[in-house]
């Protein structure tokens, strides 16, 4: 649906569905609370290695900057773990929808004009300038979001949780062939910890974007699903 009124407006649209919006926020949430007791978790041993043992006397694969605390553990954990399943529950839903909707093919894989060398370009000029999509091309994501979106759903999060059920003893007795797969727990935490910061990257240009594309018509589209189209004059 759109409205138009005057040569002069700009055309609102209704742009992301319910299911889309309240995925979305769920999984933002999830992963804000996932970061905070992460973080927690990771000041008990704030060390990294390769295989299946480490301790704080080992020799480190990366040891991190951070201070000693094993009074966070214990909440941390539980909170993680929490988190982790609203966060692996909403996932397969959204996944589950993406497909069903068509929204993966639609609106996520590049379309063949956006893969040609000099769009990309351009787009790759338009994100260094900070230039925000007008007109038609505001109303699809740009070829760089959604190799973006394609990574962090299809690899990123699938890791994260995957790494994530490595450490957990209990999955590990069901399913040993994840030691196999990561080589060992420490491996599967130290992947952990670097798909994490991946995402925390991710996020962090996710909202550059945000304030870049319009804070207030971006976050208006993702509550109540309408979209002001920026004109393609707008300055």
């Amino acid at each position: 649906m759109a409205t138009e009124s005057g040569t002069q407006s700009r055309r609102t649209v209704f742009r992301h569905p319910v299911w889309l919006r309240l995925t979305h926020w769920v999984n933002a949430a999830a992963f804000l609370v996932l970061l905070i007791s992460g973080i927690a978790i990771l000041l008990a041993l704030p060390r990294l290695f390769w295989g299946e043992t480490g301790a704080n006397g080992a020799p480190a694969w990366l040891e991190l900057p951070l201070p000693v605390n094993l009074e966070q553990t214990g909440w941390g954990r539980n909170l993680h773990f929490l988190a982790a399943w609203i966060l692996v529950i909403n996932g397969l839903a959204y996944l589950l929808l993406v497909l069903a909707s068509g929204h993966l093919r639609k609106n996520l894989v590049p379309n063949r004009d956006q893969l040609s060398a000099r769009h990309l370009a351009r787009e790759i000029s338009d994100h260094v300038r900070f230039e925000k999509a007008r007109g038609n091309e505001a109303l699809r994501y740009n070829a760089l979001q959604k190799f973006a979106y394609l990574g962090v759903v299809l690899i990123l999060f699938p890791l994260m949780v995957l790494t994530g059920l490595t450490m957990s003893p209990g999955f590990t007795t069901a399913f040993p062939e994840l030691f196999a797969l990561f080589g060992g727990r420490q491996s599967a935490r130290t992947i952990h910890f670097l798909v994490a910061s991946l995402l925390v990257l991710f996020l962090l240009v996710h909202v550059v974007q945000v304030f870049v594309g319009g804070a207030a018509n971006l976050m208006r589209s993702m509550i109540t699903g309408r979209f002001t189209i920026p004109r393609e004059t707008e300055r």
